[in-house]
């Protein structure tokens, strides 16, 4: 197995999960319940004092369905990733997977939220835009990394693990 391949893997997936943030977060996708789901409680909570309350919560059909699909995106591509990589066992697979995604929940929560969401006025929601304190909440991106971004990256490393053992 080439680490090599992984970490320019890890390049490739950041530039590519960026792209997908951008892109997310453009026009009226940025106002749907998915993406609002996203912000911390203080920044919702004044948005839809201005806004129609839709539910954010993760019960919500929408957050729901946006996550599972990005799971299951994720997961194709992190197969194809372990699989270019030159894993040939469960554990192989899973460690690749499991590497990609916390790779990419630190890049989101570091530069993504941290650094970006919190700076560029394009990720404002409208009515909140001198939240300044709200968007800098470091924390709340950091404890949505820990749990449940570690606990669901486990799912995913685990079905690439198990497909990796029986593609090879």
């Amino acid at each position: 197995m080439s680490i090599g391949v992984v970490a320019g893997e890890m390049v490739v997936f950041a530039a590519l999960f960026t792209v997908g943030v951008f892109a997310g977060y453009r026009g009226e996708r940025k106002h749907s319940a998915a993406s609002i789901h996203n912000y911390p409680p203080e920044i919702q909570e004044e948005y839809f004092k201005t806004h129609n309350r839709v539910d954010v919560s993760y019960q919500s059909k929408s957050v729901m369905l946006t996550k599972g699909v990005g799971v299951l995106l994720f997961t194709a591509v992190m197969l194809m990733c372990a699989l270019l990589a030159g894993a040939t066992t469960f554990w192989q697979g899973f460690g690749v997977a499991f590497c990609l995604m916390a790779w990419i929940g630190i890049y989101d929560t570091c530069f993504i939220d941290w650094v970006l969401f919190a700076n560029l006025p394009m990720f404002r929601l409208e009515g909140t835009e001198l939240m300044d304190e709200a968007y800098h909440q470091k924390w709340f991106h950091l404890k949505g990394m820990l749990f449940p971004g570690v606990v669901f990256a486990l799912i995913p490393a685990a079905v690439v693990g198990f497909l990796t053992m029986i593609l090879r």
